[in-house]
């Protein structure tokens, strides 16, 4: 099994992803995709007059702030025009595939934070009322069926709060959790540059590779800084999990899965 997470940034070529995933899937590798659709969430929250709002942790991270009117806007991208474009580029290339959102048969679920910490301002505050969660459980017995019957799923956040409601997660973390509950061979995130870069975003920077047990040396803890902390560190705990190795490659290229599996980009084993 080999676990592709698309990320949702601009530049990433999703007819090349969805040709090589093609190609691969009619040679027998067992795949699943997760997408991502963050710009494309922006670009219609800024059209429907709600822009996005951001919040700092105090650890770093940065989240969306996910109020109802957000979800909404997040059900419509990532559930509608993302998902389905994808789909519809993979059923041209002759795959049958289909998409599903964590909500559809608890395919995800997790729990719903009741409050938030974050940073304004050099202080701590708590927001609350927001609608992300982390996942905790995968649905495999529904993975399988489909997989069985010769379907490639397409997945995407929201989850789905033990309560029943929608919530936004991290799609990098929803990856690496389907990586680990299939002991995969390899994860792999593409993304709008060629992997981790130790001087973002100076391309020529690329670090080729980051063995697991040395990912507290400070040549390697110098890269897991703001976003890309939750990255390193989701890779780590993904290969410790069980996954033979986590790669971050070129999203923008052509055949970018197998190049990726070829060992181009950043490798974590």
């Amino acid at each position: 099994m080999i676990v592709v997470k698309v990320g949702g940034a601009e530049g990433i070529d999703y007819g090349a992803v969805a040709r090589d995933a093609a190609q691969l899937w009619k040679e027998g590798v067992r795949l699943l995709l997760v997408h991502g659709g963050s710009a494309m969430t922006n670009q219609v929250a800024e059209a429907l007059g709600h822009p996005p709002r951001f919040l700092t942790h105090p650890g770093g991270q940065v989240s969306r702030l996910t109020d109802p009117k957000t979800l909404d806007i997040f059900l419509m991208v990532y559930c509608g025009l993302v998902n389905k474009r994808l789909v519809e580029r993979l059923q041209q290339e002759g795959v049958n595939a289909i998409g599903l959102s964590g909500v559809d048969g608890r395919l995800l679920e997790g729990r719903r934070k009741t409050a938030v910490k974050y940073v304004e301002d050099g202080k701590v505050k708590i927001h609350r009322g927001d609608y992300t969660g982390t996942v905790e459980r995968v649905n495999r017995e529904l993975l399988d069926l489909l997989l069985e019957k010769g379907y490639l799923p397409v997945i995407t956040p929201p989850a789905l709060s033990y309560e029943g409601e929608a919530i936004n997660t991290d799609g990098d973390a929803v990856a690496a959790l389907l990586a680990v509950s299939y002991g995969a061979e390899a994860l792999v995130y593409l993304s709008n540059v060629p992997g981790l870069l130790a001087r973002y975003p100076d391309e020529a920077s690329l670090v080729r590779e980051i063995p697991v047990d040395r990912v507290e040396d400070p040549e390697y803890l110098a890269l897991a800084q703001g976003r890309m902390k939750r990255k390193v560190m989701g890779a780590v705990e993904a290969v410790r999990g069980g996954v033979g190795r986590v790669i971050f490659a070129d999203g923008r290229v052509e055949a970018p899965i197998r190049r990726a599996l070829a060992g181009e980009g950043t490798v974590v084993r």
